[in-house]
Order: C-alpha cells, then structure tokens, then sequence
C-alpha cells in the first residue's frame, strides 16, 4: 500500500495545537472591510480553534498523518 498523504491545502490553511485541536485562521478579511464594523474586524484578528464537528472532518479527510 502507498503511504497517505496530507493535502496540501489544508496544510496551508490549518495547524494543530499541543492537545491535537485544529487551528484556523478567521474568515471574512478579505475584501469589503468598510461596511464591516470595527468589532467584527477586531475579533477576526489572529487565530481560534474550530468546532469539534467540523475538527473531525478536517483531521479524517485531510490531515490524515496529523
């Protein structure tokens, strides 16, 4: 059998943490940030950790060696 491999875009977009959750960075900075309000850019700041539904899927089908 050939070794699985990781795809390589969510490589790109998630990394796991210490306890095994998956990181993701916010969405919605992309364009159109002036009807957006301040809070709303603010909290998207940085990083947080995804659902638990939506961390099984990704660390199933996607970051299979994580």
């Amino acid at each position: 059998m050939p070794k699985i491999k990781t795809k390589s875009g969510a490589k790109k977009r998630f990394r796991l943490t210490a306890s095994g959750k998956v990181r993701m960075n916010h969405a919605n900075k992309r364009h159109m940030l002036r009807r957006r309000s301040q809070k709303m850019k603010r909290k998207a700041r940085g990083t947080r950790v995804m659902s638990a539904p939506d961390q099984k899927i990704i660390l199933r089908n996607f970051l299979r060696n994580a």
